[in-house]
């Protein structure tokens, strides 16, 4: 029930109990105390974090060309370099493909491929094994999807959805519909194609409305799994290396998933999701320019360890909760009716955004409606008047 709904002499009392309530419990102790010996982080073209008292340096040595630190529960994005910029987004617009595509069909039906469902398939895809005359679950080819990132598998779906140039006016709609309005689809599997663009903001956007869907989540956080193929079955790998800790990088912790890329054109880029102490964070990164091994899941990892160092803290600087909510097809009651395994529930991350400037305007608002009500109650004493 909202504020406004309680009659207006207990509007005080409510204002007050919310208050209190909000910004005391909801805040962690560093929020509370200003640290006036914390040096300024040096500024960085296109980089945007709130100078917060409590809030840690961001990690030095980022190279992307964007990146963004999103609380998935909440939308609010906590620090982010060039949100918007448009870029070649590899194969994490997989992410908007599925959104797009995945709940149209039923997870155990069958598809017998053939030839004309893998016409198409760009030079140099990666794919997982699909064969035309061979027939398999549509659970099978979005893992092969998410897993090995198979270009094949994503013609096969497209295909059964009515075809690659519908499947791409779909996901275009898609995209404006959530509100992402920085990506141009021009081939719904990321394969590098002129004008194909996408940002931070929009693969976060995709990523968001993506986990609250209950296969989505489940075939971007599943490390390893069976394909069939002509002679039985064979093992693939989650090509993600934060959530198979695979080629020289450690499984993150609480890593769920969500999905990774490369291109020539495009570089390497990663959306990433893991969960700790209640809170679940997307990192979105862009084309990492240091040449590192393994460049872009160090720099999302080092993202997510300040993000979860700075929840409660951080003061966002967007949000995207409206954009997912008024998507078509959206699924915002699953999204905040979920629990960590501590049965914790994600509004409590709202709660705390609302600990900051909300949360004192609501303690004062309560106070002087307090004030009145106790002159009004000295007025009645005075003339016998009663106001109900």
């Amino acid at each position: 029930m909202s504020l406004d709904a309680f009659p207006f002499r207990k509007a005080g009392a409510v204002a007050v109990l919310v208050a209190t309530g909000v910004s005391s419990a909801c805040i962690p102790a560093p929020a509370l105390a200003a640290d006036a010996h914390r040096p300024p982080a040096p500024a960085v073209a296109g980089v945007q974090v709130a100078d917060a008292p409590g809030v840690p340096n961001l990690p030095e040595g980022l190279s992307a060309l964007s990146w963004a630190v999103t609380d998935a529960d909440s939308g609010s994005v906590l620090a982010a370099k060039d949100l918007h910029r448009k870029l070649p987004p590899a194969s994490t617009l997989k992410t908007l493909f599925a959104v797009t595509a995945l709940p149209k069909f039923a997870a155990d039906a069958v598809h017998r491929v053939e030839p004309a469902d893998l016409d198409g398939v760009g030079s140099g895809s990666s794919v997982v094994g699909v064969e035309a005359g061979s027939s398999y679950s549509v659970a099978d080819l979005w893992r092969g999807v998410f897993l090995r990132s198979g270009n094949d598998a994503v013609h096969v779906l497209a295909s059964m959805n009515g075809g690659w140039e519908t499947t791409t006016r779909e996901m275009q709609a898609k995209a404006r519909a959530l509100g992402a309005k920085d990506t141009t689809v021009k081939s719904p599997d990321g394969y590098d194609t002129p004008g194909q663009v996408s940002s931070a903001y929009d693969l976060t956007v995709f990523a968001r409305a993506g986990l609250a869907n209950a296969d989505f989540a489940r075939y971007c956080s599943t490390a390893r799994a069976d394909f069939p193929t002509a002679n039985g079955v064979t093992r693939i790998e989650n090509t993600n290396r934060l959530l198979s800790g695979a080629s020289g990088m450690p499984r993150y912790p609480g890593i769920i998933g969500v999905k990774n890329g490369y291109t020539t054109h495009a570089g390497n880029t990663l959306i990433a999701a893991a969960r700790r102490n209640g809170h679940t964070l997307l990192v979105t990164v862009m084309n990492p320019r240091s040449g590192e091994a393994n460049g872009v899941y160090k720099e999302a990892a080092a993202l997510l360890d300040w993000g979860f160092a700075s929840v409660g803290t951080a003061e966002p600087i967007s949000s995207m909760t409206r954009a997912v909510a008024q998507g078509p097809d959206a699924e915002p009651a699953a999204h905040t009716a979920r629990t960590d395994e501590d049965g914790n529930s994600p509004w409590r991350d709202v709660l705390a955004l609302w600990g900051g400037g909300v949360g004192a305007a609501l303690l004062a608002m309560g106070a002087v409606l307090a004030r009145r009500q106790h002159l009004r109650r000295r007025a009645d004493e005075t003339d016998g008047s009663h106001t109900p």
